[in-house]
């Protein structure tokens, strides 16, 4: 092949981004993630601002748990239908709408609320917005791996996230602008209104095709009714929890038997560098003597971007490598830039040095967040698309949020080692024991992605082909709707 053909086939592949459904896809992302920052970092300026106490600020961000245990109830969004909305739209795009319509609501009525007077209607309001949130989450998720194949999944993956970082600069410094400029109601209250692109795109999006197949053990749990007399509405109920909950599990297992341990641990691990690293990020910026403005500009709006342009570059380089053989470029990238922060405290607070870290850092983070997304996808039975990639985005996030709260303690510890940290100042007179401590650290998050790297040659070069699943037929039975 000659490398014109070549070329020819790599700007090919951009034509994915202009298809209907990606155009699609970047207002789902927006709508999915608008929400994010207004329960987290946006709302706690509006309490700070209202004379909450740190305490109560910080209790409040538990809400965010929604996001990590939404897993707990995605079988309901794989098997229980909306009146008439499921009719009308199809069982995806009614929990989308359904989502979305409740999000507002909380929005709104997060608006109308004063937390300098009241502090529950705020805690309640911003509950429902979590648990809506990561719903349309869950809804959205299921309709991009039901919507396109495989090799479509990275270039949807992109630009969902595309829409996900625009979203959060509007509810972040775009509500903190109006905030100031007329009133945090005003600011909540666009908020919502800005909720409506989710909708719309929720009611363009087309309709996916929806399948029932038997279940992995459905056979066996009739025998079991009909031995015990379960009948009528009894086995009716049997026969829904037993395919909400408990097929969608066994169903992964039995296409990817003992490796689907090892899948599970490779996702778990993939991200486990930047998500104990981006702890540490800021106040390392800090420490370094960057001023906050310049911490605003380049990592905060700046980094965005090349965020942005990694995801869009990995959706590309999916659609022409495979899932694989990306996902193993995306782990060296987001791996190796850990290092480059190393070569940042040793130039301290230097604003082209920053600017280069988090050129590299953000695209690479990009990179790699898209082709994990298009892993995952791959994965998933359509049947319970919900079920299982909520799993798999639990099982995503949970190691690294549970090793990232150690990484104070880290740094802390490699600081306090003059062992460690007075050969590090010899080289860089600059350098203090508090900040020396950083190298060490960002060492060690580095090498926290070998293992995923391992993993992932592992499982190109041993994994089987899964079983096939059971064979689909259009559903003609509805499930319970409620």
């Amino acid at each position: 092949m000659s490398a014109m053909t070549r070329a020819r086939g790599w700007v090919s592949s951009l034509a994915v981004y202009t298809e209907y459904r990606t155009i699609i896809m970047l207002l789902l992302g927006f709508a999915s993630g608008l929400p994010f920052l207004l329960v987290f970092s946006t709302l706690s300026a509006w309490l700070r601002e209202a004379g909450i106490s740190r305490t109560d600020i910080g209790l409040m961000s538990y809400v965010g748990l929604a996001y990590t245990i939404k897993f707990l109830w995605a079988p309901v969004l794989d098997h229980i239908r909306l009146p008439l909305l499921d009719r009308l739209l199809g069982r995806r795009r009614a929990w989308m709408v359904l989502a979305q319509l409740v999000a507002a609501a909380a929005l709104t009525g997060l608006a109308l609320s004063d937390p300098a007077t009241a502090l529950m209607p705020v805690v309640i309001f911003a509950l429902i917005l979590a648990f809506s949130s990561a719903t349309q989450d869950i809804a959205i998720d299921a309709w991009r791996i039901e919507a396109a194949p495989d090799e479509k999944q990275g270039a949807l993956a992109a630009t969902y996230q595309l829409g996900y970082r625009i979203a959060l600069i509007a509810s972040g410094a775009g509500a903190l602008y109006i905030a100031e400029g007329v009133s945090w109601t005003a600011a909540y209250l666009a908020m919502a209104v800005l909720m409506g692109a989710g909708i719309v795109a929720s009611l363009l999006a087309p309709r996916v095709a929806e399948a029932h197949a038997p279940a992995m053990g459905e056979e066996a749990l009739e025998g079991f009714a009909r031995r015990h007399r379960i009948e009528g509405k009894a086995q009716r109920v049997l026969t829904f929890l037993y395919r909400a909950i408990v097929a969608p599990f066994l169903d992964f297992f039995r296409r990817y038997g003992w490796w689907s341990l090892l899948l599970l641990a490779l996702i778990g691990l993939y991200r486990v560098p930047d998500f104990v690293m981006g702890v540490m990020a800021n106040p390392l910026y800090i420490d370094l003597g960057f001023e906050l403005s310049t911490i605003a500009t380049i990592v905060k709006l700046y980094g965005i971007w090349m965020t942005i342009a990694g995801a869009l570059v990995g959706g590309i380089v999916a659609a022409r490598l495979g899932v694989l053989r990306s996902l193993l470029l995306g782990a060296i990238a987001a791996t190796g830039t850990n290092l480059i922060f190393v070569w940042l405290v040793f130039r301290g607070a230097d604003p082209t040095a920053l600017a280069i870290t988090i050129s590299i850092e953000n695209f690479s983070g990009g990179f790699a967040g898209t082709c994990l997304i298009a892993y995952m996808s791959s994965l998933v039975n359509h049947d319970f698309a919900a079920t299982q990639y909520a799993l798999f985005s639990s099982a995503f996030a949970l190691p690294g949020k549970l090793l990232g709260g150690q990484s104070g303690v880290m740094v802390d510890g490699f600081s306090a080692s003059a062992a460690l940290t007075q050969p590090l100042i010899e080289m860089a007179p600059h350098l203090t024991a508090q900040t020396a401590g950083y190298i060490p650290f960002f060492i060690t998050t580095a090498l926290m992605g070998v293992p995923a790297l391992v993993l992932i040659v592992v499982v190109m070069v041993f994994q089987p082909k899964p079983a096939p699943k059971p064979q689909a037929q259009e559903a003609t039975d509805p499930a319970p709707a409620i």
